[in-house]
């Protein structure tokens, strides 16, 4: 089997999921990388995570906190069968931002993530409507407060400003104050309804109410067209628009392909690759707003395949990706939802973002602190020579032969790994600590030796303390 096959496909499930074991990318290089790509943008044929015991667990109490639903999506995410489910579901979130802060309702932005996982890979303009009945979406951005005779613009704004069209591009606003205007209005009536009261079994979930008689039912010009809009309308005129290609094809790419300037920016700077943003441009007027399709041209395409450790990890890559390497996150067990914190304490907050406009991504995912967090993090996972993932690695290594060079101790650590390349002086670095350290006679390493897991361990260790494994 080919090295670039098993890089290759490792590149793929670092972006398309959360990564993979170096056993799972033998099998997935086996059957080929068109027809993984197949089965990641098909979920649905994939099983369901049995949550049924997770659930019981945790309990609807439980359920009703922050910490607890962070842990609950963390466990999602490290253990799906459909990673790609799992990460769209994340892209979506980093867009269509709601905030525990002020909805003070976890269930109901849980509600929110399972619309992405449901719909996420489906149209556009279907997703825009789901968002904009979804009851922890309107009520974050005021529009029960949006009647038709005192009308609050928070909604109609945001949904032009951050979720489908950006403020600009190439210079050019994409909208006008009047826009905004009779966005916010055809929007009008478009609230949601009391939820029951909790007890005594549990919360229930909030659901989305349309009051015709407090609709403002008038002609109103949008984008250029003139008609008595309502809310669908306004959708189905901002999904057509070449803005709205433009700003999804980006946020696709600076997801899951390379690092892009901060959104704010992206009105006045040109994209990084502006031939691939072309492409998954017409990809989405071609398939009719098809993200799943918009998708597939993306992971098959030469700017996603050449792309590797082109992006920062997000906290969620860091700490699911490594959880699936040690690979003992697999059920409920005491301290359950320090996963979900760990991410936190990173810089993401899951499920309450800092602002509407969501995280700045890329280099500002790190400074000190978070860095800090970062390794001590990894350093202390992967050194457990007794989680199943680590000894696997061992194992595997020790397969090889009974003695091997610190080259092939260090090269086999970084292929366990994903693939992984260092600078010239941080591997000269680690070969020197596997030869001081050598456990077999001359330079050579012992793989049969007493000694022998606790130096891939610190192996490991010092690699993902390495500024090339904070990329992706």
């Amino acid at each position: 089997m080919a090295e670039y096959d098993l890089a290759l496909m490792a590149h793929l499930m670092r972006r398309a999921g959360f990564g993979a074991s170096y056993q799972e990318l033998q099998h997935r290089a086996t059957v080929g990388y068109e027809a993984t790509v197949e089965e990641l943008l098909h979920p649905e044929d994939q099983p369901q995570l049995e949550m049924d015991v997770m659930e019981r667990y945790m309990g609807w109490r439980d359920l009703g906190y922050l910490a607890a639903n962070q842990g609950y999506w963390t466990y999602r995410m490290v253990n799906s069968p459909r990673q790609l489910e799992e990460k769209i579901a994340l892209f979506w979130h980093s867009i269509f931002c709601v905030g525990d802060s002020k909805c003070m309702a976890p269930h109901n932005i849980q509600d929110q993530l399972n619309k992405f996982r449901i719909q996420g890979m489906g149209r556009f303009d279907e997703l825009l409507l789901a968002m904009a009945t979804d009851p922890a979406m309107l009520y974050y951005l005021d529009n029960p407060l949006s009647h038709k005779d005192s009308v609050n613009e928070n909604w109609g704004r945001e949904l032009l400003e951050l979720f489908s069209m950006g403020v600009g591009m190439d210079g050019h606003p994409n909208y006008t104050e009047d826009d905004v205007k009779s966005c916010a209005q055809a929007f009008t009536g478009w609230t949601i309804g009391n939820a029951m009261p909790r007890y005594p079994y549990g919360r229930y979930f909030n659901q989305f109410l349309y009051n015709r008689l407090d609709h403002i039912d008038d002609q109103k010009t949008f984008l250029g067209e003139t008609g008595n809009f309502n809310g669908d309308d306004i959708i189905r005129i901002i999904a057509k628009q070449p803005a709205t290609a433009r700003f999804i094809s980006r946020h696709l790419y600076n997801f899951f392909v390379a690092d892009e300037p901060q959104v704010p920016a992206w009105e006045t700077t040109p994209p990084n690759d502006p031939g691939a943003i072309e492409i998954l441009e017409e990809e989405y007027f071609r398939s009719g707003y098809d993200i799943r399709s918009m998708l597939r041209v993306l992971f098959n395409s030469d700017f996603f395949k050449e792309a590797r450790f082109a992006k920062v990890k997000s906290p969620s890559e860091v700490v699911c990706g490594t959880l699936r390497l040690v690979g003992d996150f697999t059920g409920p067990k005491p301290r359950m939802y320090d996963a979900g914190l760990e991410i936190r304490y990173m810089g993401q907050d899951l499920l309450n973002p800092p602002t509407v406009e969501g995280w700045h991504t890329g280099k500002e995912w790190i400074d000190s602190g978070t860095l800090v967090e970062r390794v001590n993090f990894t350093a202390g996972e992967v050194g457990r020579v007794n989680a199943p993932g680590i000894r696997d690695i061992i194992t595997r290594l020790q397969g090889q032969a009974r003695e091997i060079s610190p080259q092939e101790l260090v090269e086999g650590c970084l292929d366990m790994l994903g693939g992984y390349s260092l600078m010239g002086d941080t591997r000269e670095l680690l070969l020197d600590h596997v030869s001081d350290s050598a456990v077999g006679p001359g330079h050579s390493v012992d793989t049969t030796a007493p000694g022998f897991p606790d130096l891939v361990a610190q192996l490991l260790q010092l690699i993902v303390s390495t500024q090339e494994y904070q990329f992706t």
